[in-house]
């Protein structure tokens, strides 16, 4: 564990630069004097690492030092190359560079570990996007791409839902988060970070001369999380009351989202003889909750709230005047 340790501060140090003994704790989660005994040890193994008191001070690596992949454990060899999503590169204009660096990190690695990585290669394949979706197709991707990586200031003419549809925007791209084959731009717009779905951007213009500074304290992950706690917790605005017969309970899973899920199977009641049961489950908007239902056909009845009951029953009339029994 401890050589791990020694090792992942090594690399750090070498990818990222000067770093602090608390920041080399928080990464590692271990204590600030666990890092002053570790990195005594990397100098009594003769590693050139020497430290700066102060502020501005930090642990740093000698210039010209680096070190190879010879602390690569056959798991970390396999879980680098199950990793590699080449669809998601190509998008961002990196596929040819990603294929490059892939087959050079193969080059290096030992026989043992290499062929273990190309085994996890032909057997496991990571396809991100659900079944009826092939991920975006956003002509605009590379080039925001390229500013998130530049840092350039750029304006963007974007669809949203709300009125007025179409609004255009000065915005500093901080990074890009693939999602269920879905790209979002997290950028800063008017002082706040707001996520923005870049198929919605119908024109981009990189501002001449523009520049931002990225906070050095910005966590990516963590503000993604973040938002996904926060866009669940407003997604639900309200309950309905169903009952369910138990060949809709059997196809809920693939056709409702897992809140509905959970919700049927914490507060469902008793079954009646024919096997229904009564539940209260979460839902999005009258009209999302209209189309999500429906996909169940007669295999639920909503019983409240009444709107959503009259807009189903409405719906059902409709289908029974298109389709007239024939006698």
């Amino acid at each position: 564990m401890r050589a791990s340790r020694l090792l992942s501060i090594l690399l750090l140090l070498q990818s990222r630069g000067r770093l602090t003994a608390r920041q080399l704790a928080d990464e590692l989660e271990v204590s600030v004097r666990t890092i002053y005994r570790d990195v005594e040890s990397l100098h009594t193994a003769g590693i050139p690492l020497y430290g700066e008191a102060g502020h501005q001070g930090g642990y740093q690596l000698l210039d010209g030092f680096r070190t190879k992949l010879t602390g690569l454990t056959a798991q970390e060899a396999e879980a680098l190359f199950l990793a590699g999503m080449p669809g998601p590169a190509a998008e961002l204009g990196l596929g040819a560079l990603a294929a490059a660096a892939e087959l050079k990190i193969e080059a290096a690695l030992p026989p043992a570990l290499r062929d273990g990585a190309r085994r996890v290669r032909e057997h496991f394949l990571l396809d991100a996007p659900g079944w009826y979706h092939d991920g975006d197709q956003a002509a605009c991707l590379p080039a925001v791409a390229e500013a998130v990586w530049n840092r350039r200031v750029i304006h963007v003419r974007y669809r949203r839902w709300a009125a007025p549809c179409e609004v255009e925007r000065r915005l500093e791209p901080y990074g890009l988060v693939l999602k269920g084959g879905k790209w979002y731009l997290v950028a800063r717009c008017d002082g706040t970070l707001r996520t923005y779905r870049v198929t919605q951007i119908l024109d981009l213009r990189v501002l001449a001369g523009e520049t931002f500074e990225r906070p050095d304290g910005f966590d990516l992950a963590g503000y993604w999380r973040e938002h996904v706690v926060d866009f669940r917790s407003r997604l639900f605005t309200g309950h309905a009351v169903i009952r369910i017969s138990p060949e809709g309970r059997e196809r809920l899973a693939d056709l409702m989202s897992s809140a509905v899920v959970e919700a049927v199977a914490h507060t469902a009641g008793v079954a009646d003889d024919q096997g229904w049961i009564t539940a209260t489950v979460p839902i999005e908007s009258l009209t999302h909750a209209q189309t999500e239902f429906l996909k169940l056909g007669a295999e639920v009845e909503v019983l409240e709230p009444l709107e959503l009951r009259r807009k189903l029953t409405e719906t059902a009339n409709a289908l029974a005047a298109l389709y007239p029994r024939r006698t």
